[in-house]
């Protein structure tokens, strides 16, 4: 009964045409859905909680001998450039955002050496910081 009432209730409007304006041309769609999309208030947290938990390595200082063996091989690299040998050099990266980096491994063939600005350059145009340098492999080694 009381469901009843209500529908006589709107008896004098429930046919009538839905209004338009006719100023403003209908919504569509899209954008009535666009209106109730979620809001981000905090634009930009969810990037910087990521960025605090993402993890890096802390760079491993090489005593005077590791340092003097690493010195060694680069000698070895250095005079023998011009012969195709492939290498592989652990070096660190450091982090652009926070302390600390990630180690990374290349394995390739050095074009050159650049004394002026401390560089390995390889033949793919890597650029590798000697300083950053703490491993490296190659068959030259073999006899030391």
């Amino acid at each position: 009964m009381k469901g009843e009432n209500n529908i006589h209730c709107y008896e004098d409007i429930i046919n009538l045409q839905h209004p338009t304006s006719s100023k403003h041309r209908r919504m569509s769609r899209l954008d009535r859905a666009a209106q109730f999309a979620p809001f981000a208030a905090l634009t930009g947290h969810d990037a910087a909680i990521r960025e605090t938990a993402r993890l890096t390595d802390e760079k491993i200082e090489l005593d005077e001998d590791a340092k003097a063996i690493l010195n060694e091989k680069l000698l070895i690299i250095r005079d023998n450039i011009c012969e195709d040998v492939s290498i592989k050099i652990t070096y660190f990266v450091p982090d652009e955002k926070k302390s600390g980096g990630m180690y990374l491994e290349f394995t390739g063939y050095v074009k050159r050496f650049d004394s002026y600005r401390n560089e390995l350059i390889m033949q793919d145009g890597t650029e590798i910081q000697i300083c950053n340098i703490c491993g490296i492999e190659c068959e030259l080694f073999d006899e030391m």
